[in-house]
């Protein structure tokens, strides 16, 4: 049998009362039948019907019709019909299990029982494809006349004019705006800066009272404040007053002199008021301080008098003398300690153990250090430090702690965790490895 025309299509339906419910038209796909939703055509379920069931297959290019046992229908061949129980019988198909295939031809046609309704199938020629309508060329309209001018006007004025301005930004230069310095600035600035204060008055000047005589009991009324400044000679002649005034009260007048021969009463108290001789000599005369009264001291202008007013000897009070106490050579105890350090205990075959004690014999004189800081302090100290660490991989130790200390002082232990913490030892083992390390610390004498 020849096979199907590429060119045509088969057309397949359901017939029901008469009329075709159900239309399809395949190119190369299979028709399958049955109550499944995903079947070519959709069946109501019936008893042995399956869910799903391949009626018409397309195999190189050719359909071919599925017949089940039970199944009943008529195909015209092109010169006749025949039933499928005629076809089975005659050989016209070929069997499959339980099933006869008949290649059909592009002129065969032909329809299946389906119980209530019925399926028909035939080949037919497709439609020609329709031609896209065509406008005329007066009633087509170009993109351009249907745009809205305006509005893309003003989007393209806004672009322009806001790139415009961005790339006229990045290409300008900064400017440089020169410093002003405080004598450029504006008047308006500088008064804001340092405001201006007003000129007072000068105040006029009062005559105030004459100077009292100088007295033991008004001379803590000096202190009082002074007058308000005078302009001119009267100024000069007050400032000259006060000095006046002020050399002959307290320690001042003490400690001042009036005579030419350069002595004061510094030298009346410590010496023997005798006029002659220096300061070194009145300090060679003392023999106690003097306490100087109005009429031994004399007035500002007038001549010293020549006592000294009441004496209160050094040596009544029971020192004759300066004395000298030996203190002797100063000397520092010197304190030696004793370390001795033990089989370390190390979790891991690592690190070595000899190696290990080498590198701490060679810095046991830190460890050393740190107990003879706290045997001075304490002669009777000794005992024993157990310091657990880890070896890390890089090297260094970690995880110091003091595992026993039977010294009795945290000192000691606080500075070996210190110092330990600061050691890096030539070999790094692969793991991390703790190590506990004794060290037993005695008095050397």
């Amino acid at each position: 049998m020849a096979a199907t025309s590429q060119n045509k299509l088969l057309r397949v339906g359901v017939i029901q009362n008469g009329r075709i419910v159900e239309e399809h038209h395949v190119r190369r796909e299979a028709v399958t039948i049955g109550h499944d939703a995903k079947n070519t055509i959709v069946l109501p379920v019936a008893e042995g019907r399956p869910a799903r069931f391949a009626l018409l297959e397309n195999q190189n290019q050719q359909f071919q019709l599925v017949i089940a046992p039970d199944m009943q229908g008529r195909v015209n061949l092109g010169s006749s019909d025949v039933d499928f129980d005629s076809l089975r019988t005659q050989g016209l198909t070929t069997r499959r299990g339980d099933l006869h295939v008949l290649p059909l031809q592009e002129t065969a046609r032909g329809k299946v029982e389906l119980g209530d309704a019925t399926l028909f199938f035939q080949f037919v020629t497709p439609p020609p494809e329709e031609a896209k309508p065509v406008l005329p060329a007066d009633v087509m309209v170009s993109r351009w006349k249907t745009m809205d001018r305006v509005f893309f006007g003003i989007l393209a004025a806004s672009l322009l004019v806001h790139f415009s301005g961005a790339a006229l930004i990045i290409s300008s230069e900064t400017p440089q705006v020169a410093e002003l310095e405080l004598d450029e600035l504006d008047d308006r600035f500088v008064r804001a800066i340092i405001p201006q204060r007003p000129v007072e008055a000068p105040k006029p000047v009062e005559a105030g009272p004459a100077p009292k005589a100088d007295t033991p009991e008004a001379a803590p009324k000096e202190d009082a404040p002074s007058e308000p400044k005078a302009s001119g000679d009267a100024v000069q002649q007050r400032r000259a007053e006060v000095v006046k005034k002020v050399s002959n009260t307290g320690l001042l007048k003490i400690l001042g002199s009036n005579r030419g021969g350069g002595q004061g009463a510094f030298a009346d108290v410590l010496g023997s008021a005798s006029g002659a001789g220096d300061i070194a000599e009145a300090l060679a005369g003392a023999g106690g301080v003097g306490v100087a009264r109005e009429a031994s001291v004399g007035t500002p202008g007038g001549p010293r008098g020549g006592g000294t007013g009441t004496v209160t000897d050094i040596g009544a009070i029971g020192t004759q003398g300066a004395g000298k106490v030996d203190l002797g050579d100063k000397k520092e105890t010197v304190v030696k300690g004793r370390v001795q350090d033990a089989s370390p205990e190390i979790e891991s075959a690592d690190v070595d153990r000899d190696a290990l004690a080498r590198y701490v014999r060679a810095r046991k004189a830190a460890i050393q250090s740190c107990y003879e800081k706290e045997l001075k302090r304490n002669p009777n100290l000794k005992g024993k430090v157990v310091v657990r660490f880890t070896i890390k991989t890089s090297g260094r130790a970690g995880d110091i702690e003091i595992e026993e200390n039977t010294l009795g002082s945290e000192a000691v232990g606080s500075c070996i965790r210190t110092t330990i913490r600061s050691w890096v030892f030539p070999f790094k083992p692969d793991d991390e490895t703790a190590v506990s390390y004794p060290f037993v610390f005695a008095p050397a004498g």
